[in-house]
């Protein structure tokens, strides 16, 4: 399954993640996936790189922390698209966890590219929204690569308690005279 979060964190200078909360709010999907025998493969943005790859924004600075937050070895694919990332997304073992490397690595991600959202597709056979904070973008991770999989798309537990949030937001202010 692949998931698209926020994983989105700060880091200091030591390329130390300062605040994990975006990544532990993702932790009850991706557990709930590895519980019911799938294999989740993680897919996100970090930062805003201008010209492709570059370490500073690389997902390996935050692999090793969602290892420890899911108990097991998360796998870091070398990059997000590309016939060495399909193949280690299709040796995954049930309850095996890969994130894959910084969506925005590629241009095609922030253009809404689908050419891109396909190549990203081709990782997973079912697709879980989990990143409320990127869901309203037309991003080739989240708009785009939905049509893929038109019965095979649902959202995660976040989105779920973000609406839900918002849901009762709206009617406590419906209630207020």
């Amino acid at each position: 399954a692949l998931i698209r979060v926020d994983f989105n964190v700060p880091l200091n200078e030591n390329f130390e993640i300062t605040d994990d909360t975006r990544m532990t709010a993702a932790v009850p999907t991706i557990k709930k996936i590895m519980k019911d025998g799938g294999s989740p493969i993680i897919m996100s943005h970090f930062g805003r790189p201008k010209d492709g790859p570059t370490d500073k924004y690389s997902m390996r600075h935050l692999v090793g922390h969602l290892s420890e937050l899911l108990g097991v070895e998360v796998k870091l694919a070398p990059d997000c698209i590309g016939e060495e990332v399909q193949a280690m997304a299709k040796a995954l073992k049930p309850g095996e966890v890969m994130m894959l490397e910084n969506l925005r690595f590629h241009k095609g991600e922030e253009k809404g590219d689908e050419e891109f959202a396909k190549q990203l597709a081709a990782n997973g056979d079912r697709w879980v929204n989990d990143a409320f904070g990127t869901a309203h973008s037309a991003n080739a991770s989240t708009a785009v690569i939905a049509k893929l999989f038109p019965n095979v798309k649902m959202f995660g537990s976040r989105i779920e308690r973000d609406v839900e949030s918002l849901q009762k937001a709206a009617k406590n202010t419906q209630d207020t005279p």
